[in-house]
């Protein structure tokens, strides 16, 4: 698109094509928004020292992630309701999460199947967000619907136990349209896109007892997402978990959390050397990527 040439420029665009509902619900974090802002600032106070006259003749930008390589160390974190934005939803974003030989992750609160979303990107690398629910068969019914349609590695998201008080909804409650459903969901909602009665489907009393049982269940990977202190990264990985997203859900579930690149090298140093450890919120440009990396994470993903 003519004159768009960062993501910034797509945001504002973005802002001005999409209708209320949707730039909303996207754009909003919780409360008063300190750490939705703090997770952009804090890159622009980590400076660069640069190095010169290094041979950069031959670059290469590929990296291993769970055991395979990558072109680059990108991946797309899970963001419900895509085709809120547009009609290709998921489908769209797998399809540039394969263009750039990336990781696309894709979220339970998905406007696409987990079928149509492999069938979109067949070459993708694809991991699957989920949630514990009070009927743990959902859960498990969840798993053995992405397993089948091939995806590769498990996210559990771990700070949704309070969804957060985002004023945008409060005074404006989303309004969604009315063709749009939840296929993946496999739970009473039976697809209807109804948020409050599907987080009511959540088990808000989960703790730790789940990652064991999970692991039990399925062959496939385990990756945290939400680890934000280094007492609970240590606890993650002494249950054997495959990786670690670094992440306060973009701000949008407790305002005043710490930004995630300013936590992430105490978790690095912490089991850095046990585990992967990703991170997600407020990346912006080239340079936020490479301070992630040169700061101990595997790969940094985008949109939170």
């Amino acid at each position: 698109m003519e004159g768009l040439v960062c993501v910034n420029d797509f945001e504002k665009e973005a802002m001005r094509k999409l209708g209320r509902s949707a730039r909303e619900y996207y754009s909003s974090g919780a409360d008063d928004e300190i750490t939705v802002k703090e997770n952009v600032n804090s890159y622009s106070r980590i400076l660069i020292r640069p190095r010169m006259l290094r041979n950069v003749s031959t670059r290469d930008l590929s990296t291993t992630v769970m055991g395979k390589k990558v072109a680059v160390p990108l991946g797309i974190s899970p963001t419900a309701l895509q085709k809120l934005a547009h009609e290709d939803g998921e489908c769209g974003t797998a399809r540039a999460a394969e263009t750039i030989g990336g990781i696309m992750i894709v979220a339970f609160f998905t406007t696409s199947s987990y079928e149509e979303v492999a069938l979109a990107a067949p070459n993708a690398r694809k991991w699957f967000q989920f949630f514990v629910h009070k009927d743990r068969s959902i859960t498990e019914g969840v798993i053995r619907r992405a397993e089948m349609a091939g995806f590769e590695a498990m996210v559990l998201t771990l700070d949704c136990q309070y969804v957060g008080k985002r004023r945008a909804s409060a005074r404006n409650p989303i309004e969604f349209p009315q063709h749009l459903n939840l296929p993946n969901d496999t739970g009473d909602a039976n697809g209807e896109l109804n948020m409050s009665k599907l987080h009511d489907s959540m088990d808000y009393g989960v703790t730790w007892e789940a990652i064991p049982w999970l692991k039990r269940i399925s062959k496939l990977p385990l990756v945290l997402k939400g680890v934000q202190t280094v007492e609970d990264a240590e606890v993650a990985v002494e249950l054997g978990v495959d990786g670690l997203i670094v992440s306060n859900h973009g701000g949008r579930q407790i305002d005043t959390t710490p930004a995630t690149i300013d936590i992430l090298p105490s978790i690095v140093r912490a089991v850095g050397h046990r585990t992967e450890v990703y991170i997600d919120g407020g990346i912006r440009r080239g340079t936020d990527v490479f301070k992630a990396i040169a700061l101990g994470a595997k790969m940094v993903e985008f949109i939170e």
